[in-house]
């Protein structure tokens, strides 16, 4: 029997997903019936806010959040986490809009939640978890690079990027949201280093990633490149204040 912690808000942050949309929130209500989705658009040129809002007409359990421009996924993220956190729901999840995150492995997060976690990850890499239709060069790359998290960070997961998770309202509360300001793969690692460093408890269920078949990835160099340093610079903080001498 499924278990839900509470009240669950899904939220998805869209740019240009408008025919990725229907059907992700279509999978998600027919999953997680009481569940609510708010969509937070980034102004989508392609029509994906107006989707939405005829989606929230039709359906008590969507909302939308219309946001003034792409801003990044971290921030649609933190201002999606403000909305829930402001309307009293329980537990928090971020999904993509791309098909990506299975809605119909969501009871799983939500499971560890309601077994103890404070933050909840679906993960590829633990036993279990897989990818679908990802070239070898690109899952070396993300597991590569969550080796060198786990390295540089002591981080006590194996997929600190993923995207697919579930945090309690009390976590995010916790970790403190006003100064953050990653983006992308950086984000996640943020929350996820920020979670445990205040002594919460992170875990890890296996989940099905499946590559998008529609529409354009919106991961780029950048965001790469961003996590690398910002990853490199928390490390090297870290080891600082963990080696430097006590007086």
């Amino acid at each position: 029997m499924e278990r839900t912690p509470g009240r669950v808000l899904v939220i998805v942050p869209t740019y240009n997903e408008r025919e990725n949309l229907p059907m992700i929130a279509g999978r998600l209500r027919a999953a997680l019936p009481d569940a609510h989705l708010l969509v937070a658009d980034d102004n989508s040129p392609d029509g994906t806010g107006d989707i939405a809002d005829e989606l929230a007409a039709a359906d008590d359990h969507v909302h939308v959040l219309h946001r003034p421009g792409k801003q990044g996924l971290g921030a649609a993220y933190i201002a999606g986490f403000r909305w829930g956190l402001d309307e009293g729901y329980d537990v928090l999840v971020e999904m993509d809009a791309d098909g990506s995150h299975q809605p119909e492995e969501l009871h799983k997060l939500l499971d560890a939640v309601a077994d103890g976690a404070d933050l909840a990850i679906g993960s590829r890499y633990v036993p279990g978890g897989k990818v679908v239709n990802w070239p070898v060069s690109r899952e070396l790359l993300s597991r590569g690079a969550n080796t060198y998290v786990g390295i540089m960070l002591g981080l006590p997961v194996r997929d600190a990027t993923a995207g697919f998770r579930a945090y309690r309202a009390s976590t995010l509360e916790k970790i403190g949201l006003n100064d953050v300001d990653s983006q992308g793969y950086c984000f996640q690692i943020d929350l996820t280093l920020r979670t445990v460093r205040q002594g919460l408890r992170a875990a890890e269920v296996p989940i099905t990633f499946v590559e998008r078949t529609v529409g354009n990835s919106k991961m780029s160099r950048k965001v790469i490149l961003e996590a690398l340093w910002r990853v490199t610079m928390w490390g090297v903080t870290g080891w600082q204040e963990r080696f430097r001498p006590r007086r």
